[in-house]
């Protein structure tokens, strides 16, 4: 078991190291084509068609699993910071939301803290992408990420057509005028992916975080004086937060 001093050493260097992985996936919400997959084939109207080779672009990151990794992140500061308040032994209370008690015996220096993070948490589920309400999204198991309707469009070609505009006499040769028309030579089949999340997911997990910001500071309010030792909160926290 730790000392106390050694756990207030640590804590430091363990919160820069959040604060620079937060930001990082931050900066990954805000690029749109990290998130945006499509994939396309190609088939001629005819067997002597042109052929095209089929176009991909892969979603390079999922907000779930963003999700689960600031989780990840978020749940050694969240332990850390248990560990020093806990061993204060200051005043403390239950976490309750809706008759469920989330945390027991939660230090009043935690709830504090709890209370910050929170809202930290808050606002970086807001900044969520959720998916384009414009398009009807499935979740595509074997791909991992949502996926539309396949969309069929056509390929042209413009061929030359020739129109007379005058017939040709003994005196003068005909008149003839080339014009390209539009020809659909195939079809093009496009999927569009996406690893951004339904809007009401992001909606779902609002009202949580509202709901466990107002329990903390209800606990805060209510506190009392518990003596505990050691403490790992941050698992049950972002279980609460983002269960499925």
């Amino acid at each position: 078991m730790p000392k106390l001093n050694q756990i207030i050493a640590v804590e430091k260097s363990i919160k820069s190291q959040t604060i620079r992985e937060l930001t990082d996936a931050h900066q990954s919400l805000q690029k749109p084509a990290l998130l945006s997959g499509i994939a396309r084939t190609y088939r001629p109207l005819d067997d002597e068609g042109e052929q095209y080779p089929p176009e991909s672009t892969l979603v390079q990151i999922k907000t779930e699993d963003l999700i689960a990794s600031t989780a990840d992140i978020l749940t050694k500061l969240f332990d850390i910071t248990a560990t020093k308040d806990w061993a204060n032994g200051e005043a403390r209370s239950d976490v309750v939301v809706d008759g469920e008690t989330i945390l027991e015996g939660v230090p009043v220096t935690y709830l504090l803290f709890l209370e910050k993070q929170l809202t930290d948490i808050h606002t970086f589920i807001k900044k969520l992408p959720v998916l384009d309400a414009s398009e009807v999204w499935a979740f595509d198991e074997s791909q991992d990420v949502w996926a539309t309707d396949p969309i069929q469009t056509t390929k042209t070609k413009k061929i030359p057509r020739n129109h007379v505009k005058a017939e040709a006499t003994k005196e003068h040769p005909a008149q003839v005028e080339v014009y390209y028309e539009d020809v659909i030579v195939g079809y093009w089949r496009t999927v569009k992916y996406s690893g951004a999340m339904p809007a009401t997911r992001v909606s779902t997990l609002l009202t949580r975080v509202r709901a466990l910001q107002e329990a903390v500071k209800f606990a805060r309010e209510e506190a009392n004086s518990l003596e505990v030792d050691n403490q790992s909160v941050g698992e049950k926290v972002f279980e609460y937060l983002f269960k499925e």
